[in-house]
């Protein structure tokens, strides 16, 4: 039974903040963040939008609300016996699950970066408790783990044809953009020409996600090595 439901007594059940997160994040994963209003939210859980109010005194409060629920499901539970390289890695996929099974994660986080839900500031001090210990800086530390989540972010939405909706419009759009690559002129533009397909191609998307984070990880252990800070 749903949030607005009437129960066998006749009774409506009492709307609960966590019923009212549900239904806006399966909203805008749906028609994404524009298209989401406290009106139309009330209107999905059978209530007026006073009722909302009750639990979220804006559209930016209930944003901040879905930020932090996306942040919650982040698995944090790394083993920190494994070497640092790992344990950011495994954290930097986790952030990737959740982005990936929530089309609206990717705009959700761009517009809730400030550091204030408890589940973001676990997170963050996880990461920097991993980068501290295996001696980075603080001022490193701390550039990593904003730029992890800037490249979780990056390559959620560059997956090679993200924008098409099934996969028929998949290869359309991935075909029309390698024809467009592999007829640029090949004395102007010979390498564009040459990876004409795999500057395109989208279809194994794990590929992508497996080299970014390859790229991330790796990049963070090669400063690491170069300053002799991390071991």
């Amino acid at each position: 039974m749903t949030s607005s439901t009437l129960s066998d007594d006749g009774e409506r059940p009492r709307l609960t903040k966590a019923a009212v997160v549900d239904r806006a994040l399966a909203l805008v994963d749906k028609t994404g963040l524009d298209a989401l209003t406290i009106r139309k939210l009330a209107t999905e859980l059978g209530v007026t939008p006073m009722a909302l109010y009750w639990h979220f005194r804006s559209k930016d409060d209930l944003l901040e609300g879905l930020g932090e629920r996306l942040w919650s499901e982040i698995d944090l539970t790394v083993d920190r016996a494994a070497p640092w390289t790992e344990q950011i890695r495994s954290l930097l996929e986790s952030l990737l699950k959740v982005m990936r099974a929530h089309p609206a994660a990717p705009g959700l986080l761009l517009q809730t970066k400030k550091l204030s839900a408890e589940a973001q500031l676990n997170a963050t001090e996880l990461t920097l408790d991993i980068l501290r210990t295996a001696g980075f800086s603080p001022e490193d530390a701390s550039m990593a783990a904003r730029l992890a989540l800037w490249t979780g972010i990056m390559l959620v939405m560059s997956e090679p044809g993200i924008e098409s909706l099934d996969d028929a419009e998949r290869t359309e759009v991935q075909r029309k953009k390698q024809v467009g690559l592999a007829t640029q002129s090949p004395v102007k533009f010979p390498r564009l020409v040459e990876c004409a397909l795999p500057m395109t191609a989208c279809d194994n998307p794990e590929d992508h996600y497996k080299f970014g984070v390859d790229l991330f990880v790796g990049g963070l252990a090669a400063i690491a090595a170069a300053r002799g800070q991390a071991g």
